[in-house]
This record gives C-alpha cells, structure tokens and sequence, in this order.
C-alpha cells in the first residue's frame, strides 16, 4: 500500500473513531505533532512497527491497512458504527461503518460465522472489569436466544443499543451488569431484541 493511503486510511480512522491525532500521538508515546505530521507532511515516511501495530489495534484497523505486511486469507466482519452502552443504552442513528477484517481461524475457534458476526465498541462502565469503555466485541448473531444460564450479549430496548449479562426466566430476562454499582433489572422478553451474544473481546489501548 502507498504511503499517501495509509495516511489516509489513518486519518479516516481516527475521525470514526472520535479521537484526534494528537490524542494518538500520546497514545504511542509520541509528541503533539507527530501523527498530524504524518498526515500532512509525510514525516516520517513509515511508522515504526510499534506505534504502527498499536494504532491498528486501537482503530480496529488491519496492520496492512497502516504499511504493514499483508496477510492473506482474512475475511471481513461487518462493524456497526455504534456503541453498545454498557449502561443506560445508546442510540442507534447509523449502523454500518467500514468492515474489520479478521483472521477466519479466530472465527472457526469460536465457532462463529463471518456472515452473522459483527464487531461493536462497548461505552461505559457499567460491564467493568469484564469490558471496558473503548473495548470493542465481536457479537455472534446468531446466538440470539438467551437461556437460563448468564451470558454477555448485545440487545436493544426502546431503540437503545446495550450490553449486558442476560439471563432467560420463563416469560422474562434478567439483565446484569457486572459492575456492582448497577443495579440488576428484570424486564419481559419481548421488551429487548437481542442483536447477539458477545463471543470475544479486543481491549482497547489507553
């Protein structure tokens, strides 16, 4: 890949992603300036494979994506443009942002499917320590049946996106945070729409 589009791809990302390029430069223990450098000057050329590696996995990016080398076979998932609220709920305005791309191995070890997997930034506190605001889930949709054992999954209620434990009772669900400072609540199935059952999770780096 060209130099002019990783920079770009840089670029594009941090904006989808909410945070500047100086706030990215501190990230990887750099100056102010260095991204914003990067981007508009072309300096330095390459990044080094550190910061490179670190910024790919913070924006949810393919290491190829930032001139790293290309690794075949990867298949892509659908990422939702949205934030799974690890709290009171977020609204959902647009659902379909660039597709991440991930090793099939990782996929078949979790038995998931590409074609009904999505990934979904977690916001809040309301699931910590388990997941923190910024991690980002890969949500299996087609486990959208909660049963009668606790299981972290993605659901929306009144148009709101969240994510909590779910546990199925008869006629009702019993939604769990994690975090004890949220109190639990108890609500009927038909009251939720489960999106999918979180499957996996990638820390973000701050």
């Amino acid at each position: 890949m060209e130099s002019d589009e990783q920079r770009r791809a840089l670029a594009q990302a941090a904006v989808a992603r909410g945070a500047s390029l100086a706030e990215l430069s501190r990230l990887i223990g750099r100056n102010a300036a260095y991204l914003q450098q990067f981007v508009t000057r072309g300096s330095p050329r390459m990044l080094a494979e550190g910061d490179r590696r670190r910024l790919a996995r913070y924006l949810g990016l393919s290491d190829a994506a930032l001139g790293g080398p290309a690794v075949e076979g990867l298949v892509a998932v659908a990422r939702v443009d949205a934030g799974a609220a690890a709290g009171r709920g977020r609204v959902v305005e647009s659902e379909r942002a660039s597709p991440l791309l991930l090793d099939p191995a990782l996929l078949r070890r979790l038995g998931v499917r590409a074609d009904m997997a999505s990934t979904i930034r977690v916001e809040g506190a309301s699931m910590e320590p388990t997941l923190c605001d910024g991690d980002e889930i890969l949500v299996d949709g087609a486990r959208r049946v909660p049963g009668p054992r606790a299981a972290i999954h993605v659901f929306r209620r009144d148009g709101m996106l969240s994510v909590k434990r779910i546990r199925a009772m008869g006629g009702e669900v019993e939604l769990v945070s994690d975090n004890p400072d949220y109190a639990r609540e108890i609500v009927p199935v038909r009251a939720i729409d489960v999106v999918g059952r979180v499957v996996w999770m990638h820390r973000a780096l701050v």
